[in-house]
């Protein structure tokens, strides 16, 4: 039987939900999923293969306009990720659509749609009427240009069936990227950073904002024993820190609690997760710390 492969980059504006939909098509938690906007930083790489077929997603940064250099290598990674793909999938929270948002949205790269196809994605139909979900349909249809529109309830699994079963009937004929068990392309050191950073987002909300990084300074896998993590949650200011490290140290306490049991459940194995906090000021804006922490992890800052 011949092998069907490609790449679908899942792009789409911040909290509309791209995040949950590539943990949905492959059943595991791979990108992170908090509230507050702007969560992915990185493109991930989530390999779903079955049969014959292999589809190598690519869950991509919110579409912004950018603010400082962080986000100008976010909008480059959803550049780079559309310029390499053959499917391109735009997913639209369908509870906030309207036309001239959405035409800014698809707007924002209708150069880099050419040669590809794109399929817009309608997600969180669950909490909206059946009536205006064709509504939104028929406004898309008659407004844009889009090979296949696909309403689903990403965090109810509902209809993602339906999604693979459209991707794979425009994919091409090709080998497969990967080999067929692998899962994603980043390292496990990859994903543990994003945990610890998931947890950092939901057990502070509003009292640190976007900009914390997690730097894994030590990895290291032990046959007999647990495995040691070493990492440093990265800070703007000295009152960022503070707040992490909390009174007494209760806060990073709690903090390393959680991730180390979430990092034991996502690796499998038992862990010793060492946690503490560094200042950086303005490290988003900072060319040499972006392109030498970023492309630690298969991404490039330019």
């Amino acid at each position: 039987m011949q092998k069907l492969s490609g790449f679908v980059p899942i792009i789409g504006a911040p909290n509309a939900g791209k995040s949950t939909l590539l943990n949905a098509v492959l059943g595991q938690k791979l990108s992170i999923v908090t509230a507050k906007p702007q969560t992915t930083r990185n493109k991930i790489t989530g390999i779903y293969t079955k049969d014959n077929v292999q589809i190598v997603f690519v869950d991509t940064p919110g579409i912004l306009d950018p603010k400082y250099k962080l986000q100008q290598f976010m909008s480059r990674e959803i550049e780079s990720s559309i310029i390499e793909s053959d499917i391109i999938i735009l997913v639209v929270d369908i509870k906030k659509y309207d036309r001239e948002s959405f035409g800014k949205l698809y707007g924002k790269y209708s150069k880099e749609y050419k040669g590809h196809k794109l399929f817009c994605v309608l997600n969180k139909i669950d909490l909206i009427r059946k009536e205006d979900i064709l509504s939104v349909i028929k406004d898309l249809s008659d407004n844009f240009k889009i090979d296949e529109i696909i309403p689903v309830s990403a965090v109810k699994g509902f209809n993602v069936d339906e999604l693979l079963k459209t991707i794979i009937k425009y994919l091409p004929e090709n080998e497969f990227y990967f080999e067929s068990e692998v899962l994603t392309a980043q390292p496990e050191k990859f994903f543990v950073s994003e945990i610890i950073r998931q947890n950092v987002l939901r057990q502070y909300k509003d009292e640190i904002p976007f900009s914390v990084y997690i730097d894994i300074e030590e990895f290291k896998e032990r046959e007999n024993g647990k495995d040691f993590i070493r990492a440093a949650v990265m800070v703007e200011r000295e009152t960022q820190r503070a707040i992490i490290i909390g009174e007494g140290g209760l806060k990073i306490k709690k903090l390393g609690e959680y991730s180390r049991r979430s990092i034991e459940d996502f690796l499998g194995r038992p862990v010793y997760l060492e946690l503490f906090v560094k200042v950086r000021k303005d490290w988003k804006n900072d060319d040499d710390f972006l392109k030498r922490n970023f492309n630690k992890f298969g991404s490039s800052v330019t």
